[in-house]
């Protein structure tokens, strides 16, 4: 008996004794830093986008590289956030989310430090590596720390930080711009990273998955696959979608997805997604509406954020400003709907919430003609941000409330990475649309793409919301 605990490396408690309770964990500050960090990586997904012209200013860069300024923290950080998941499971999600929490700090630093445009890119490439760590490990360590029936108000204020961050992002890239200077959106990261570091190595529980290997295997055909269908959007608005380039990398894309998905169900001795999962209803419904959700949302953040300045003449931080009626709900309505829906289950939440975000879009998409007031807005922004800011907790609880709890750091990754994917996808759809029926020549041309782009954007999120009808009322294990 004696040798049968050693072997499983179990502590050797004497016979007649209790073993000892495991720690409990520290709910508050597991809440805290899961939501900074998640508050980081999302910020970093679109906080570069008012510094552009700025950043062109200084390198005299390209439109090519001010694209990948964005699209290389972007595209690593979708590609290598289920890789991120299984890191955590196998070496200690505590421990990753650590050493994530590090590279991007160190990466940020990176950036501020940058002489040009290539030094910042590979910057952005380490600290996309860095989120794809650190992201799906916060929403895992809640799972983790609370039992269920209470994670829907953690996760609340998980997805109340992470909505914000994306949405703020605009915000804070003009007021840093023009207040102090481009490197400050990066240097700013900085001292937050090394104050959570060592309360993360304190006060966090740690954790393991139930896979005692990496599927070496399954981790280079999911990030080959995944950068393959990334890499097709990101790069389809320059090269063109019917390029070779474009083409090359969505048949690549789906011929490696395809050979990941062989080799887990028949290849891996220890899988590092259980195919199983996804005959799970609650899982796969709110996966789609994940991926729809973010599609949207980041679809019509590209579009809103150039019309409030190229549409209407708002300098950034002015446009900023005054997008803050739609990206400030998810810090109040989050929370909310996480904890109701713990009482009244994920699917009203999900499916309410992507109804209202498309009827806010379509709204807005209505406005949008040379000479709208502000105030004509101001209701489709709130309508579309309380919409979004119930989507986001509720994606959360019902993916990882569908799968047993060694399952939950998987459900995070695969979750991160088709709503990272929905985000690139949902750039790429708004950018084509904008470039079919409108373009950059005068502001009626840009009027007139925007309005059928941000229609569209609406029209994703509707067509989410009728996964949301097909998700079980409450998750079940």
């Amino acid at each position: 008996m004696t040798e049968a605990i050693k072997a499983t490396g179990a502590p050797e408690v004497p016979l007649g004794t209790t073993p000892a309770p495991p720690a409990p964990p520290h709910r508050t500050w597991t809440v805290i830093l899961s939501g900074l960090g998640a508050l980081l990586c999302a910020l970093d997904v679109v906080v570069v986008s008012t510094a552009l012209p700025a950043l062109q200013a200084d390198f005299g860069a390209s439109l090519s590289e001010l694209e990948w300024t964005i699209n290389a923290y972007n595209l690593v950080f979708a590609c290598l956030t289920l890789t991120g998941a299984a890191l955590g499971d196998r070496f200690g999600r505590r421990r990753m989310y650590v050493v994530g929490l590090a590279v991007f700090t160190l990466a940020s630093a990176a950036a501020g430090l940058a002489g040009n445009s290539g030094q910042l890119i590979t910057a952005r490439v380490v600290q996309g590596a860095g989120a794809a760590v650190l992201l799906p490990l916060t929403l895992t360590l809640i799972s983790e720390a609370f039992p269920a029936e209470k994670r829907g108000v953690a996760i609340g204020v998980w997805g109340g930080v992470t909505g914000l961050g994306v949405a703020a992002g605009p915000v804070l890239g003009g007021a840093v711009t023009e207040g102090m200077s481009w490197q400050w959106i990066f240097w700013l990261n900085v001292p937050i990273g090394l104050v959570m570091l060592p309360l993360a190595a304190r006060k966090l529980t740690e954790s393991h998955g139930p896979r005692p290997q990496l599927d070496i295997v399954g981790l280079v055909l999911a990030a080959v696959g995944l950068t393959g269908l990334a890499w097709a959007p990101v790069r389809a608005p320059e090269a063109g979608w019917g390029s070779t380039e474009v083409l090359t990398a969505l048949v690549a894309g789906v011929v490696f997805v395809a050979g990941f998905l062989a080799w887990e169900r028949k290849g891996a001795r220890y899988p590092m997604l259980t195919l199983g999962l996804f005959r799970r209803r609650g899982f796969s419904a709110a996966n789609i509406v994940g991926f729809a959700g973010f599609a949207s949302l980041i679809g019509a953040l590209f579009m809103i954020t150039q019309f409030f300045q190229t549409g209407l003449g708002y300098d950034p931080l002015e446009a900023g400003v005054r997008i803050l009626v739609w990206n400030a709900t998810p810090l109040l309505v989050s929370p909310v709907a996480g904890a109701l829906a713990d009482r009244f289950g994920t699917r009203p939440f999900m499916l309410w919430g992507l109804l209202l975000q498309g009827a806010g879009l379509a709204w807005l998409a209505a406005q949008v003609e040379p000479g709208v007031g502000y105030g004509s807005l101001v209701g489709p922004l709130i309508v579309a941000g309380v919409g979004i800011s119930m989507v986001f907790p509720s994606v959360a609880n019902a993916v990882t409330s569908s799968v047993p709890l060694g399952e939950a750091g998987v459900a995070a990754g695969v979750n991160n990475a088709l709503r990272e994917l929905g985000g690139v996808f949902g750039i790429a759809v708004a950018a084509a649309v904008f470039t079919t029926y409108g373009g950059y020549a005068s502001r009626d041309a840009f009027l007139d793409g925007c309005g059928p782009a941000l229609w569209v954007s609406a029209g994703i999120a509707a067509a989410g919301a009728l996964a949301a009808v097909f998700a079980p009322s409450r998750a079940k294990v």
